[in-house]
């Protein structure tokens, strides 16, 4: 991993989606159609399939931070892995309605599924009782330590996208994707987005 403090890497780790295939059917009749999910979105302090560790205070952070996107109708994700860190809105397959971290760590949401030519591939996938995987999408660095990364301080989530599920243990593995300098997280995060990053820091700092 590059020590350049203006570069970072994509950042990309799958779980897999647990649904009930009944609220399915629930969902639709609920909410005039829509297909809205919960589930677990990631985990922190474990080793997840990729032999990565996301520290507990980091995903706090990250879940706190991404609170603004959800309000604003932003947290969305797109199907299958994207080799880019920005969001393609053509590939929108769905969007987080709501994201929320444990005490023990566990990321829970809620997601809806939209009605764009992904989301109508993932709708049928998931009407089809497809097993799914759920996978985050984010910048930063790693750091080895003993038999797994631990992900650094400077990782910023960005979404979490619906992937295939394989059927192979540790078939999930992924390499590091190509190096992003802040030019590109520009594109990713607007000036309002940092500026309310920074304010979460200041409260972090001041509560601690």
């Amino acid at each position: 991993m590059s020590d350049n403090s203006n570069k970072c890497s994509l950042i990309r780790d799958v779980a897999i989606f647990d649904y009930d295939q009944k609220l399915i059917t629930e969902s639709k009749e609920k909410n005039n159609g829509k297909i809205i999910m919960s589930g677990i979105l990631q985990r922190s302090d474990v080793v997840n399939q990729n032999g990565r560790v996301y520290p507990k205070n980091i995903l706090e952070r990250e879940i706190r931070n991404y609170q603004k996107l959800i309000v604003e109708n932003r947290a969305m994700g797109e199907l299958d892995h994207p080799a880019s860190s920005v969001v393609e809105l053509k590939n929108v397959s769905h969007v987080i309605r709501d994201a929320k971290i444990d005490e023990e760590g566990t990321v829970h949401g809620q997601v809806e599924i939209l009605n764009t030519p992904s989301g109508q591939v993932l709708q049928s996938l998931i009407e089809s009782g497809i097993k799914l995987g759920i996978s985050s999408r984010g910048v930063g660095t790693t750091k080895k330590s003993g038999d797994y990364d631990l992900v650094q301080s400077d990782f910023q989530l960005i979404c979490w996208d619906f992937v295939s599920e394989p059927s192979t243990p540790g078939a999930f593995m992924l390499s590091e994707s190509k190096q992003i300098d802040k030019c590109e997280l520009n594109k990713i995060f607007t000036k309002s987005d940092k500026i309310d990053r920074i304010v979460n820091e200041l409260l972090d700092s001041i509560d601690n």
